[in-house]
């Protein structure tokens, strides 16, 4: 087992991965020192809840998007599970390993994941870390038969992947439902499925509430443990462990919310579980579907939020947040005229304050669409503009030069 550790390289933050569990496909963990964790809970509408004495249930009002629903939540988790369940698969990393006899290499498991079903055509979705490094991919679906899959497309930079089976392999009660995580408040049940631990305890539910909409979170590379970049996750008290990446976080109607993918590990810390928003999760299907790859727009710049760049590093700004700008890497940055030691405050007039709300803000537009960028270059503001390119694909963090950014 790896422990997770935040190290100050130069003053440069590293982010490791922790592995841990069942083989190298699973969930990803992360050291609570390297985040905020104090931070206030996301706003939204309280539930609001009468419990009977007599009986002990508890009988609760949720606002789901346009409409009030009133369950009990006893019964309507029990409801949720047996509606999504099926759906439900075990995702096997199989990889060329030395056999025990020494006399060679064969197909063997390296890691279980979980996975969700989402289309009758046999469509899946799991986490990139899942089948990350596979020679082949194994889906089991209902405990008990186990199909080859073809990975139709990965995405690292939202730790997303999207499997193949026949679609005869896949009946009407196997196909998942998605909800809007858009719609979601903090406080509401959430519920998690998933293959913690391995295919022995296939289909494990464990349940809590949506205990915030919108975190901040590192997307690593698991084969290197280094950064890709940040992104907006929901947070979650359901136990989320080894093994349950890629499997679904619900509602209480039980639709897909989210897909779990990591949880802080730290001593003293528990019950802070993560997962990738299903509004995020759609688009990127959809475009795996559409072109084999998802699609994320970028300045072309690499750099750190200026809040991690050692103090004697500042360059004389008028400003305490935003991203430095280490070098303009691709035509388009250099053309938009991005200079070393710029540092980047808003994206068309929206306050940039680091690496996460500059990515966010890039997540609203396309590759091909032109941006203005406000920046500090001094004591001088100006305003550059930037024909956005396409992330790159496996262009990492590293200590020198920090993120690709965008």
């Amino acid at each position: 087992m790896r422990r997770a550790v935040w190290n100050r390289f130069a003053g440069l933050a590293v982010l490791t991965m922790l592995a841990a569990g069942v083989g190298s496909a699973t969930t990803a963990w992360f050291d609570a020192s390297q985040f905020n964790i104090g931070r206030q809970a996301q706003s939204g509408a309280a539930p609001t809840s009468a419990a009977s004495a007599a009986t002990g249930a508890v009988t609760t009002s949720y606002t789901l998007g346009p409409k009030v629903v009133q369950v009990n939540i006893s019964d309507a988790i029990v409801q949720a599970v047996k509606k999504a369940t099926p759906s439900v698969v075990g995702v096997l990393n199989m990889q060329d390993l030395p056999n025990s006899y020494g006399t060679g290499y064969s197909l063997q498991e390296a890691g279980v994941g979980s996975g969700v079903i989402f289309s009758p055509e046999g469509y899946i979705v799991t986490n990139n870390h899942v089948v990350q490094g596979a020679n082949q991919v194994q889906v089991v679906i209902d405990q008990k038969q186990k199909v080859t899959a073809k990975v139709v497309g990965t995405d690292p930079y939202t730790d997303l992947a999207v499997l193949k089976v026949p679609a005869s392999d896949v009946q009407p009660s196997n196909v998942a439902t998605f909800g809007n995580s858009s719609n979601l408040n903090v406080g509401e049940p959430a519920i998690a499925i998933g293959n913690p631990a391995g295919l022995q305890f296939s289909d494990t539910v464990t349940s809590g509430i949506i205990s915030a909409t919108s975190r901040t979170m590192p997307v690593m590379d698991e084969a290197t443990g280094q950064t890709l970049g940040m992104q907006t996750v929901l947070q979650t008290d359901a136990a989320i462990n080894p093994g349950n990446s890629g499997g679904p976080l619900l509602n209480i109607e039980g639709q897909v919310v989210g897909i779990n993918s990591s949880k802080i590990a730290a001593q003293g810390f528990s019950g802070m579980g993560f997962a990738i928003p299903s509004a995020q999760v759609q688009k990127i299907i959809n475009q795996i579907l559409t072109s084999g790859h998802a699609q994320h727009a970028a300045l072309g710049i690499s750099g750190l939020s200026l809040r991690d760049l050692p103090a004697n590093y500042w360059p004389n700004v008028p400003v305490n947040y935003g991203v430095w700008v280490a070098t303009p890497r691709t035509a388009q940055a250099k053309a938009a005229g991005f200079e070393h030691d710029d540092v980047i405050v808003a994206i068309n007039g929206h306050k940039v304050t680091g690496i996460g709300s500059l990515q966010t803000a890039l997540q609203q537009y396309q590759p091909g669409q032109v941006v203005s960028v406000t920046v500090y270059r001094g004591k001088q503001q100006l305003t550059l503009h930037d024909t956005l390119s396409n992330l790159p694909p496996l262009q990492l963090q590293n200590n020198a030069g920090g993120s690709v950014v965008g």
